[in-house]
């Protein structure tokens, strides 16, 4: 008999950045007493779990994944009663609630680290990853190339090196120590406690370094996440454990182990691969990067997304194929970060509507949990002039009142988006309310008909043979329920041959149409169809 499928197998998820989403007290940063009055919001789009950013206290330096303390909430956020009261109006709403598991490494200024650079006889000296030299672990890429010169950086109070993959501001924890294991087991279980249903697990491939490697998915960090994954089941056997790893498709398998490490994981590569299909009209990137993709375990799941808080990475394309697409999507300088674009999804597409609906379309019938990042469900707008990924971060639009609804403050943490194109002004929650033609409006049918098919939540894949690069064709099928799903990714009519049979409808028709003329299908620029037999 096939196993029943796991919630998270078939969910959709918000990403909520806390600070960004709603001022319930006129700080000018978002809380969660603001959040809690949005959650409604957040139901009415059909999404089954929050994903909820850093919300500990934090410099800030990296948007809270520099934690300074991991049993905390972030002041500007309110306090731990306030997370607690979050969490109980979410799971009242039907609403499960995960947050960010920041294991790799912590702020310089957590507790720990001071106290290990003042003291080389504190047991938290052997908390990091120190060296006499910045020779060690040569074969180690550099992730941030535009900031840090290099994964090492000596601390003047220590008289040594630090290793950090990330920024010189967050100091990597040392996983040869025990003593780590078991602060990351007392985290887990403190959060869990209050009520949360998961984690996602932030940059787990770097946890531990061998020389002669290059430092990453090493047998060590299998070995403990199996540890993590033991805990969870036996305490907190419906929760959920997210693989947060911008890895290949077959490297990211080793993730999931036998069904006993992580039961979902990012798959990064699709992501870049979407737009870049859209942008060339042909499917082959897509294509090639589901047949490189590998099956995995029973009970497990890919997580996809379009955007999210970070630069729309293209660190897993060729360096043609990302040339092309900088060229393609981000022409001017300060649209690029790292190996990236930092730009949100609606400008991405110039703000055609046609091509967000395949898009959107396309990403939310692949196999895989989607992610939908705040601000996406109206088509908001960046700022490219903030500078690192601020611009992708700016606060909600909820109305044209002052700070677009968002805030009373004078000040906002980062400004609202002001421009004459996506301003608060024109671009906001309440203007798209009673507009059956909005991206809201849109967002919110895609995902209400993706969750009511079966087929569509976690079915299995088949491509289906279009004769055409420009359009591409798959079915889902899950027991009874089957979607043929049909896109055109070309700015011009496509005329196919394909079995679509008189009984079958398209959930999707609400204006569109196609036309049929035996086994001959015309597919209108753009077109997107899901289509399903007749009940």
């Amino acid at each position: 008999m096939k196993e029943k499928k796991k919630w998270f197998q078939e969910a959709v998820f918000y990403e909520l950045y806390i600070r960004a989403f709603a001022d319930a007290n006129g700080s000018g940063h978002g809380d969660f007493r603001g959040a809690i009055e949005k959650l409604d919001h957040i139901k009415s789009l059909g999404v089954d779990c929050i994903w909820v950013m850093p919300m500990y206290p934090s410099p800030l330096k990296d948007d809270g994944y520099d934690v300074a303390d991991y049993y905390g909430i972030h002041p500007d956020y309110g306090s731990l009663d306030d997370f607690k009261a979050f969490l109980n109006a979410a799971h009242e709403r039907g609403l499960r609630v995960i947050t960010d598991l920041v294991m790799n490494h912590t702020s310089s200024d957590h507790p720990w680290f001071q106290e290990a650079r003042q003291n080389p006889d504190s047991p938290y000296r052997d908390y990091f990853v120190w060296s006499d030299t910045n020779e060690k672990y040569q074969d180690t890429r550099i992730i941030f190339l535009d900031t840090e010169a290099s994964n090492w950086t000596y601390d003047e109070m220590a008289k040594q090196y630090f290793w950090h993959r990330f920024y010189s501001h967050q100091p990597d924890l040392n996983f040869d120590n025990p003593a780590v294991h078991e602060e990351m087991f007392r985290i887990i279980r403190f959060w869990m406690d209050m009520g949360i249903d998961g984690f996602r697990a932030d940059a787990i491939p770097y946890l531990y370094q061998r020389e002669g490697t290059n430092c990453e998915n090493l047998p060590e960090t299998h070995a403990f996440l199996k540890k993590v994954r033991r805990l969870m089941d036996e305490e907190y056997p419906d929760a959920v454990l997210i693989a947060e790893a911008n890895q290949w498709p077959e490297d990211l398998l080793p993730y999931f182990g036998d069904g006993d490490e992580f039961q979902v994981c990012f798959h990064f590569p699709i992501m870049p691969r979407l737009y870049q299909a859209l942008k060339a009209g042909d499917k082959t990137p897509i294509v090639d990067i589901w047949k490189r993709t590998p099956s995995i375990p029973e009970g497990t799941q890919w997580m996809t997304f379009l955007r999210n808080h970070d630069e729309l990475t293209l660190e897993m394309v060729t360096e043609e194929v990302r040339q092309w697409m900088w060229d393609a999507y981000a022409p001017e300088p300060r649209m690029r970060l790292n190996l990236g674009i930092r730009r949100r999804q609606y400008p991405l597409l110039e703000g055609d509507k046609r091509r967000w609906f395949i898009l959107n379309a396309m990403f939310l019938s692949l196999p895989g949990a989607p992610i939908i990042y705040y601000g996406d469900e109206i088509g908001m707008g960046d700022n490219i002039w903030l500078p690192d990924r601020n611009g992708v971060r700016t606060p909600m639009q909820w109305s044209a009142e002052k700070n677009g609804g968002f805030s009373t403050a004078e000040k906002t943490y980062l400004p609202v988006i002001d421009d004459d194109t996506y301003g608060y002004q024109r671009v906001n929650v309440a203007a798209q309310e009673g507009d059956p033609d909005s991206i809201l409006a849109s967002t919110r049918f895609l995902i209400r008909t993706r969750q009511s098919q079966p087929a569509l939540r976690s079915g299995e894949f088949e491509w289906e043979e279009t004769g055409s690069t420009a359009v591409m064709a798959f079915r889902r099928v899950e027991g009874a329920s089957e979607i043929l799903c049909l896109f055109n990714l070309a700015d011009s009519t496509k005329e196919i041959e394909a079995d679509i049979r008189p009984d079958m409808v398209d959930l999707l028709a609400r204006k569109q149409t196609v036309r049929r003329g035996g086994s001959t299908v015309i597919l209108e620029p753009f077109a997107a169809h899901w289509f399903r037999a007749a009940a």
